[in-house]
């Protein structure tokens, strides 16, 4: 048993383990893709601790067998209140799938990174087996799978648009986003005796009503129907305004309820709740978590998912960035909520605890890695707004970018005893540390955290996420100019020099994003070569549900201003992008010149491969 823990300090998993904690009975079982690990990164733990603080008698299935008998979905019995469900951590289609819809032969969720342990689409999968088995109990789907499935999108790996996953799961209601506050209140009413289907206004949940039956009345909310489900499987453009307005509201501090009729049904999602006050996210990490995965494991194998995180403290939730492909701020939500110092420090000790802990921190961060504390100095001005992105095309002046929080953080953190080094494994957003605009308090905060962090906070490698080079391609994914990198760069390399330092930074690339062609890719070749990087952190881009970018892939356009983007769709197409990240391996240097003298890309296959050849007219 890990640390003089008994199987008691973690929720049970069997029906051996129920009786240890001298239950009869279960008020909640929640089922979920993953390995049970009992710590505040991993869902399903944070909410069986959310449940058991109010009392509740909760239990965990992790990763069900659904290709048996079914025991596993059969062996606790039937809870008091309700099943939960949620796919896990990962979209269990991207956790299953390359970019490329090749499956995947590891599972970082899983102990040994084993995989085959969970279905394909399991939010479905676990909903309508235990529909089928107790149809009486309410099923309750929660998890990013389940969030960003909450109306008609575009699915990927079926190349086709999918209902909203309450119609399509038959699950009786949708937790959406970072669940932890709507779940208390729903349980808090259920044990009122309110009857499910009564609860059809509650803040940051989704429900499938009849469509004939009006709208349940809400005088704080205003109402926004989008386009029926049918009329998105006739009409792209359709599909695309439906996203434009989902987004927007998304990013509003006082969003509408959104609804949008399937069939004879409605799905309607209920605006979420105000982003989370200190006391309110300091409260689920500081719930008892042993920190550990369940003893079931130990003669497993390591589960990788656990073995990155364990030595690392999350400090807040939520992206202002608005990055095109990006599905964080569908989930966590644009507004910052960030955890108070003392409740970080506390975390910090605990790890110090641990037996085989060594000293040093993987990383203190989040989403993105500098955004801790960070609002609107003026909220009323939040209020009116609706930008997706508080820093593209240029960080917003009314947006406080002070990283004075996050250095105190650091400092109190490294003066923890037992504590040898904090790094910074999260993304640097350097935009934010480069603008122009920043007041002069906020500008000596930026170059002291750059400093500090370049300086002490690195373990070798500091990533950061250009994306690409081309500024039409970064214009679309919402993100900065190349240029601002380049600058970031040359800082990263003289504070090195200064220090006696030998870092490298590690920067990502996405190859097929839309609007990028070809010859952009070319470019980034060539871009990324003048700056002496062989590049490793690099992606094809996958469309998951929910983002803009993936609006784009589907459709063809930009859901704003509905004119046409350029997609490149086929395998073909892809692979042609994805070899420029390579062009310095020797077995790649043919075809990738053969076809830059095709595109007529003379100068950039001179720069690659050192040939002189006549001046390249194309590029724009």
């Amino acid at each position: 048993m890990h640390q003089n823990y008994t199987i008691t300090d973690w929720l049970p998993t069997t029906a051996k383990e129920v009786k240890a904690h001298g239950w009869d009975e279960l008020d909640v079982i929640l089922f979920s893709g993953d390995a049970y690990i009992d710590h505040p990164s991993f869902g399903a733990a944070v909410i069986g601790r959310i449940l058991q603080n109010m009392g509740l008698r909760v239990a965990i299935v992790p990763q069900p067998n659904w290709r048996d008998d079914l025991r596993d979905f059969k062996k606790l019995g039937k809870p008091r209140l309700f099943f939960g469900v949620t796919a896990g951590n990962m979209d269990s289609m991207v956790n299953h799938y390359t970019a490329g819809k090749r499956l995947r032969s590891t599972d970082a969720y899983t102990p040994g990174g084993k995989a085959g342990f969970r279905p394909d689409y399991a939010s479905v999968v676990y909903t309508q087996i235990l529909k089928k088995l107790h149809p009486e109990i309410p099923v309750i789907l929660g998890g990013i799978e389940g969030s960003l499935r909450r109306f008609t999108h575009y699915d990927y790996w079926k190349d086709e648009l999918k209902q909203n996953i309450l119609s399509w799961s038959g699950a009786d209601m949708l937790l959406y986003g970072m669940a932890e506050y709507p779940l208390k209140n729903l349980v808090n009413l259920m044990q009122k005796g309110v009857p499910l289907e009564n609860l059809q206004t509650l803040p940051q949940t989704a429900v499938l009503t009849n469509r004939e039956i009006p709208l349940p009345k809400n005088k704080n909310w205003s109402d926004i129907e989008l386009f029926p489900h049918e009329e998105c499987l006739e009409s792209k453009e359709k599909f695309a305004k439906n996203f434009a307005r989902i987004e927007e509201e998304s990013n509003k501090m006082s969003p509408a309820r959104l609804h949008q009729a399937i069939g004879e049904k409605r799905i309607i999602v209920n605006p979420p709740l105000p982003p989370l006050s200190e006391a309110e996210v300091d409260f689920s990490f500081d719930l008892p978590y042993t920190r550990q995965p369940h003893p079931k494991y130990i003669n497993k194998g390591p589960i990788p998912a656990f073995d990155m995180i364990k030595y690392s403290v999350n400090l807040h939730r939520g992206c202002f960035g608005g990055c095109s492909f990006c599905t964080i701020s569908a989930h966590q939500g644009k507004f910052i909520a960030s955890r108070s110092q003392k409740s970080i420090l506390r975390e910090v000790r605990q790890i110090t605890k641990d037996e085989s802990f060594k000293g040093y921190l993987s990383d203190l961060g989040g989403p993105s890695a500098n955004m801790y504390k960070m609002q609107g100095r003026d909220l009323s001005v939040c209020a009116k707004c609706k930008r997706p992105s508080c820093i593209f095309p240029s960080v917003c002046k009314n947006l406080n970018t002070s990283h004075q929080p996050l250095l105190d953080i650091y400092n109190q953190v490294d003066n923890i005893e037992g504590i040898k080094k904090s790094f910074i494994g999260s993304g640097v957003r350097y935009d934010m540390l480069l603008d122009p605009k920043a007041s002069v308090e906020e500008h000596n905060t930026h170059n002291k955290y750059i400093s500090e962090l370049i300086s002490k906070h690195v373990s070798g490698r500091l990533k950061v996420a250009p994306e690409h080079t081309s500024d039409q391609v970064l214009k679309i994914m919402r993100k900065p100019s190349f240029n601002l990198f380049k600058k970031f760069h040359k800082i990263f390399s003289k504070i090195n020099q200064e220090k006696g330092l030998n870092q490298q930074i590690i920067p990502y690339f996405i190859s097929s994003h839309p609007a990028c062609k070809e010859e952009d890719m070319a470019y980034l070749a060539a871009e990324t070569k003048s700056l002496n990087f062989n590049l490793e952190q690099v992606q094809d881009f996958t469309p998951t549900p929910m983002t803009l970018a993936t609006v784009m892939y589907y459709t063809g356009l930009d859901p704003y201003s509905l004119k046409k983007v350029y997609v490149p769709r086929t395998k073909e197409e892809k692979h042609n992008q994805r070899q420029f990240f390579f062009w310095y391996k020797p077995e790649m240097k043919k075809r990738i010149s053969e076809r830059l003298k095709k595109a007529g890309l003379m100068e950039v296959n001179k720069r690659l491969f050192g040939k002189t050849q006549h001046k390249n007219k194309n590029r724009k």
